[in-house]
């Protein structure tokens, strides 16, 4: 289990929780990875497939609990993906592949991040590149420290504990609920509430 530091231009630094399991099982606690920034969220992929879990929180009223996206390497439905989950996750797998379409060089550390960096830069002239382009740090066993990109930093913030056998999901899975989408829910619009416009 490692903690992780994540800053974004204009928002507080936010404390991401990942945890990567012996088993290869993951899960990522995401404070603010729904509903614009409202709800708390909490991505997982274990043997059983990939949950999307809601946590308590100001966009969450209730108890935890999960819902099932899909099979564990299915890929998170856009409208669904808080994406930092990626820089510790599939990433990892693109930047050690090499037949992706990727331009690796030695890097300085950005301030505030520690290890051996690499700018990365995508080839390829899709839309759809593998990976967010910055600066990837790491130490010697392969633990990433920190990430610049476009959308913010994440840092290390303390040495990784021992890895847990698997990863236990946050509440229990429900078919019941809808999974939270990262956008904010629409406004409601005062003029079609009941009784707008009645004297």
């Amino acid at each position: 289990m490692a903690q992780y530091v994540y800053s974004q231009s204009g928002k507080p630094d936010r404390t991401i929780v990942f945890t990567s399991a012996n088993d290869g099982s993951w899960r990522v606690d995401v404070p603010g990875g729904a509903l614009g920034g409202t709800a708390d969220v909490s991505m997982a992929s274990t043997a059983d497939g990939l949950f999307q879990c809601a946590l308590p929180s100001a966009g969450h009223s209730g108890s935890a609990s999960c819902v099932r996206l899909g099979d564990r390497d299915d890929a998170i439905p856009r409208r669904l993906d808080p994406r930092v989950q990626h820089l510790l996750t599939d990433w990892l797998n693109v930047l050690t592949d090499r037949r992706a379409p990727l331009a690796v060089a030695p890097a300085n550390a950005p301030e505030g991040l520690t290890g051996t960096c690499y700018s990365v830069d995508s080839t390829s002239a899709s839309l759809n590149a593998p990976l967010d382009v910055g600066i990837y740090c790491y130490d010697q066993d392969g633990t990433p420290t920190g990430v610049r990109t476009g959308d913010g930093t994440l840092r290390l913030a303390a040495a990784p504990g021992p890895a847990p056998a698997t990863v236990q999901l946050a509440g229990p899975v429900v078919i019941d609920r809808e999974p939270l989408d990262t956008a904010a829910p629409p406004t409601p619009d005062p003029s079609e509430s009941p009784g707008a416009g009645t004297p």
